[in-house]
């Protein structure tokens, strides 16, 4: 009825830019087998969607206030010149996107923090600059920044990473945190995220004891930092070992059935 009607069947109200995040020298490379030195020589010569907001600062004083999420709405980028030219028309229809970071990644995670925050820089080394004085390390440039005060920037990275891993994943990056990261408060950190860290294990047991399955997970994950609940303060589980071994066997099981599935 739809089609016989001529109604449109889809709609497009904006376009998404991907923009790259990368530390100096380590943009990603496509190339064939046995041309990879050519395709080195290739890349040193074009710019990407970084590096190309670096340039278009250092010659557009009118780019400066723009940051680089923002960029793509006043400048389009050229992929076979890798050059920017200033928009005419339509720009407001463009939404600049920077991917997701794993705080595994910790330098790339940090610069993506400082690309969504800082504008008109013109290399690396100027992103690095705070008050005249050069960082050693993105994470550290945050830091001088004010960036990482308080708990904000792991719930962020909770939250993001929330979107495109499994909660399994999730407790290993909670674990991780608490274990690496100078978190001011654990608990609160556990009570704004529960709900993404026990979902396989609610989905399989109940609202009830998924919790506790989750926090159990999380206690066998925070013995590699030498660290425990308790350590932590947070709510203490009592589950037998052999549970403990079930439901990381199940959480093998249906990884497993998943790529039978994805294979199939």
């Amino acid at each position: 009825m739809w089609r016989l009607n001529e109604f449109n069947l889809s709609h497009k109200s904006h376009t998404v830019v991907r923009l790259a995040v990368h530390l100096p020298q380590q943009q990603p490379i496509v190339y064939q087998n046995g041309q990879e030195a050519q395709a080195i020589e290739r890349a040193a010569l074009r710019k990407t969607t970084l590096t190309s907001w670096f340039e278009l600062n250092k010659n557009d004083p009118s780019a400066h206030n723009i940051s680089y999420s923002d960029i793509p709405q006043y400048y389009m980028f050229d992929k076979s010149t890798t050059n920017r030219k200033k928009r005419q028309r339509g720009g407001q229809n463009v939404i600049g996107r920077l991917p997701v970071v794993s705080i595994l990644d910790i330098e790339r995670y940090y610069l993506r923090m400082l690309l969504l925050r800082k504008s008109g820089a013109i290399s690396f080394d100027d992103i690095l600059t705070v008050n005249g004085l050069r960082c050693i390390t993105f994470q550290q440039a945050c830091q001088e920044y004010g960036l990482l005060r308080g708990d904000q920037q792991w719930h962020d990275a909770l939250n993001d990473t929330a979107q495109f891993q499994s909660p399994r994943q999730l407790r290993m990056l909670f674990a991780m945190i608490c274990g690496f990261g100078e978190v001011e408060d654990v608990p609160d950190l556990w009570v704004q995220h529960q709900v993404s860290l026990c979902e396989d294990f609610v989905h399989r047991y109940s609202e009830q004891t998924g919790p506790h399955y989750a926090l159990a997970d999380i206690e066998e994950l925070l013995t590699s930092y030498n660290l425990s609940l308790q350590k932590l303060h947070l709510p203490t589980v009592d589950l037998p070992a052999s549970v403990l071994e079930r439901v990381n066997f199940d959480v093998v099981k249906s990884r497993l059935k998943l790529i039978v599935i994805l294979c199939s």
